[in-house]
């Protein structure tokens, strides 16, 4: 029996529509898994003696620049707290036997924070760039709400300290032809971010800035890597227990790293891929929907943070008037 007209049409979409299905699993598939696996990215040791790290006292930063040490490079740590950074530098050169120099630097200062590094790396052959330091909210929150002081610190970090640090150290990658720089954004670049509106903002500048300097450094040699983390246990995330969903700093480095050359923007930790891939599905099927979702989330996340510091206060106060009588007779 012949097929009629349409009905063959209808076979050749179908085929075509399956097959670009399969190739697009199967790439996914290489680039977060297999690829990563196989040691398919760049090798970062290659690339210069040297690793610059922003915000590298707590957090992601102190662990890129753990594992980084670990793999032999020497290490340039950059962050605002003069007792942190020596603190961090003793540990890292104890632990690793590498070289560690610190630069203590405020980046919402502007150009003459970007120059005293520029000065600090000016003899060092530098191999790698982790763009970390960052600031947030101290909780979701109505952008009416937000402090001026509290936007303006996010710009001034988020904006101008990543792409100052980035034009700081860019152009001596380029002249050796050799480097990488990692940017980290947020997976919150990438999905409705309601009640982070800045927050977001500023990283979708991150990931915007990254992919363009990227198409420019590649012909001359030097990788150029978008970060999205979602949820990670650190201090400025507020999770104070480590899941599979929300890794230790150490264990998200440790899977960040093994895609640098392989995708140029990515989750880095493959399980946050779920977030942006869940939440962009139901935009797909109803914007509002999504929209709505992520808003209540944050709103209840909100909430908790709130009642959180309302119950510090009580107990703040409560310790304050309620002083037990034998205290009482000491302080007489």
């Amino acid at each position: 029996m012949s097929l009629a007209c349409w009905e063959k049409l209808a076979v050749v979409i179908v085929a075509a529509l399956g097959l670009r299905v399969v190739i697009r699993v199967s790439v996914v598939t290489w680039k977060k898994f297999i690829a990563p696996a196989l040691g398919r990215g760049v090798n970062i040791v290659t690339q210069g003696k040297w690793a610059v790290v922003t915000g590298a006292t707590d957090g992601l930063g102190k662990a890129f620049a753990q594992n980084l040490a670990s793999k032999g490079l020497d290490i340039v740590l950059v962050s605002r707290s003069l007792p942190k950074l020596e603190n961090v530098a003793k540990e890292i050169k104890n632990a690793y036997g590498v070289e560690t120099r610190i630069v203590e630097a405020d980046l919402t200062e502007g150009q003459p924070v970007y120059a005293k590094i520029a000065k600090t790396i000016e003899e060092l052959e530098v191999g790698v760039l982790i763009n970390n330091a960052g600031a947030s909210y101290d909780h979701p929150e109505l952008f009416t709400n937000v402090s001026e002081e509290t936007i303006a610190r996010i710009l001034q970090l988020n904006v101008a300290g990543t792409t100052g640090v980035a034009r700081a150290i860019l152009p001596g990658m380029m002249e050796r032809r050799k480097g990488v720089i990692i940017n980290i954004s947020s997976t919150a670049a990438a999905i409705p971010s309601p009640y982070l509106s800045v927050y977001a903002a500023s990283k979708a500048f991150v990931d915007k800035l990254s992919a363009d300097l990227a198409a420019e450094a590649a012909p001359r040699g030097v990788t150029i890597q978008c970060i999205l983390p979602g949820p990670v246990a650190t201090k400025m995330s507020k999770i104070k227990k480590a899941t599979w969903m929300a890794p230790t700093p150490e264990k998200f480095v440790e899977a960040c790293l093994k895609t640098t050359g392989i995708e140029s923007r990515t989750t880095g930790y493959p399980p946050h891929c779920l977030i942006i891939g869940i939440v962009n599905g139901l935009r797909c099927v109803c914007e509002r929907g999504a929209v709505w979702l992520v808003a209540r989330t944050m709103l209840n996340i909100r909430g908790r943070a709130l009642r959180k510091k309302t119950d510090h206060k009580d107990t703040d106060e409560t310790m304050m008037t309620e002083v037990p009588p034998r205290q009482e007779i000491i302080l007489e």
